[in-house]
């Protein structure tokens, strides 16, 4: 194991906050009974809310970001994981309450850890990712609630950032027609390659909503909130089931109990930090199975760890497509 190693480290001096190149011990450490040698990580939007200071995500200061990491076991005196072994942590706390994945040495909980799949390298389980792995989970929702190809059409708002790219990717190999909602009409070529049908601008969900609109899709799977997500909602047919899980556009949801009460539609949150292993598991085998990995390296990108601050600025302004790696 390194003597030193390198991080980047979240500080707050009052409300000034600063993000620092930095050298570390394993000392440094917070307690974990498994230790990680980091090769990859990746910049989530949620990353993005962290390293800016935009969202108070961190709740613990001094703060090693990155909310997902993949490397090789170092050290272990957890009975599941031995040195060589190779894992993926997403969630459980990374970047705000525990030390992230932007760090060259991870110690961490044994019980968060998922093994790497046998078919995928940590540099493509990153390029997944927390939003890959999100994603995933939406599919699994609306399947969950009978949403199958041939009841129709699954909407994918975002569909050019991380969620909305694999969700676009993994839905169209499992045969689903897939529309795909986006602000950028300049993704249209990279999002057909994806599997998209159809592409619809983002303007169309944003306006004000109606509580009831015309039927257009079985289901849906949304990362943006507020007014989106309540027209996605107001165009879902009669017993489809729409899965919401990020906040881009807001917090708030101005729908009405009609779509629910009148067409007896599903309306499924869907938490990826505090998810028990089981369903975690299940998800990333699905991905090993159900998303081409030659589609994933055609959304993604690689950078250094010194280009992290960067994205999380266009991350957030909405100027990256598809996903980030980060090689630590």
């Amino acid at each position: 194991m390194k003597s030193r190693f390198k991080a980047l480290l979240v500080k707050k001096d009052g409300n000034a906050q600063t993000v620092e190149d930095v050298e570390l011990s394993p000392s440094d450490l917070m307690d974990g009974d498994v230790t990680v040698a980091v090769s990859h990580s990746t910049v989530n939007y949620k990353d993005g809310l962290v390293l800016t200071g935009r969202s108070p995500v961190v709740r613990k200061f001094p703060m090693i970001p990155g909310i997902d990491l993949a490397g090789t076991v170092e050290e272990s005196s957890n009975p599941n994981f031995k040195p060589g072994d190779k894992v993926i942590l997403n969630g459980f706390g990374l970047s705000e309450t525990h030390f992230g994945g932007y760090s060259e040495l991870a110690r961490v909980k044994g019980d968060w850890l998922v093994p790497l799949p046998k078919n995928m390298t940590a540099a493509q389980a990153m390029a997944i990712g927390t939003a890959g792995y999100t994603a995933m989970l939406c599919v699994m929702a609306i399947e969950d609630a009978g949403v199958t190809p041939a009841k129709g059409a699954v909407v994918v708002t975002g569909a050019a950032g991380g969620v909305g790219s694999v969700a676009v990717a993994v839905l169209a190999k499992l045969g689903y027609r897939v529309i795909a909602s986006t602000g950028r009409p300049e993704e249209e070529a990279y999002l057909k390659a994806l599997g998209a049908a159809e592409i619809i601008p983002r303007a169309e969900l944003a306006a004000d909503p109606r509580p009831l609109g015309k039927e257009r899709w079985a289901g849906g799977v949304d990362s943006v909130g507020s007014k989106t997500l309540a027209n996605v909602i107001a165009s879902t047919s009669y017993g489809g089931a729409v899965a919401a899980c990020g906040l881009a556009g807001g917090m708030d949801l101005p729908t009405s109990v009609a779509p629910f009460i009148l067409r007896g539609i599903s309306l499924i949150g869907i938490d990826s930090v505090q998810l028990p292993q089981p369903r975690r598991r299940q998800a990333w085998e699905r991905l090993a199975r159900d998303l081409d990995l030659k589609k994933l390296e055609s959304m993604t990108t690689t950078i250094p760890l010194s280009g992290v601050r960067q994205a999380a600025a266009d991350i957030l302004g909405g100027k990256v497509r598809g996903r980030l790696v980060v090689e630590v």
